[in-house]
């Protein structure tokens, strides 16, 4: 019986085994195989929660979002309607303290150049749409369980004609592990809308 290179090693029948030995060394084949392949990320990003958003919340909070299995993640919103405010928060557990951020943008009209920061508030805060009828929000969050500063990186994004658009980039001023984050419009409530957690595979 030989053996498969020069990766894994399976277990092969060749010409000059006996049918008994080749049954055994293709069932053996198959078995590796299947161990094999049932280990093998998926892809780069694997969904780890989706939350559908109530009627008229006035936040979300996303439980057993992150854990040990990943240590970077994204979260998209996607549909909902907004009736207040186009401005929202994000925040990681029960923390309310030192997140840091700030976004440059540029005007979809006028070419008007600009940027916004955020310092030591109780919250990320985002501008997500000068339209009520989209809630649009992509992030990636880096180390939220891990003992370490949390990083994030988004899109800005102000999805009216006369609005802007950029990215930004902060951190939250601690080392605490965190398994949920928190979202809160600045005013009015959301209500529909999907939220995705996807973990980056190691």
């Amino acid at each position: 019986m030989a053996t498969t290179t020069p990766n894994y090693g399976w277990p092969v029948p060749t010409s000059a085994d006996y049918v008994a030995q080749g049954a055994v060394a293709i069932e053996a084949l198959g078995d590796a195989i299947d161990a094999t392949v049932f280990g093998l990320p998926s892809g780069a990003l694997a969904l780890v929660k989706t939350q559908v958003i109530g009627t008229a919340v006035s936040s979300v909070n996303v439980t057993s979002a992150f854990s040990a299995t990943y240590d970077n993640y994204k979260i998209v919103i996607s549909g909902g309607v907004a009736s207040g405010s186009i401005a929202f928060g994000l925040k990681l557990g029960s923390t309310a303290t030192g997140y840091y951020s700030g976004a440059a943008y540029a005007q979809y009209a006028g070419g008007g150049l600009g940027w916004r920061n955020s310092n030591n508030a109780t919250s990320w805060a985002f501008i997500s749409s000068a339209t009520a009828s989209i809630i649009p929000f992509n992030c990636e969050v880096m180390n939220p369980f891990l003992a370490k500063s949390t990083v994030i990186n988004f899109m800005y994004i102000d999805a009216a004609t006369n609005g802007d658009g950029g990215h930004g980039s902060g951190f939250l001023n601690n080392t605490t592990s965190y398994t949920d984050f928190t979202l809160t419009p600045a005013s009015g409530t959301w209500t529909g809308g999907t939220i995705y957690v996807y973990g980056y595979q190691k």
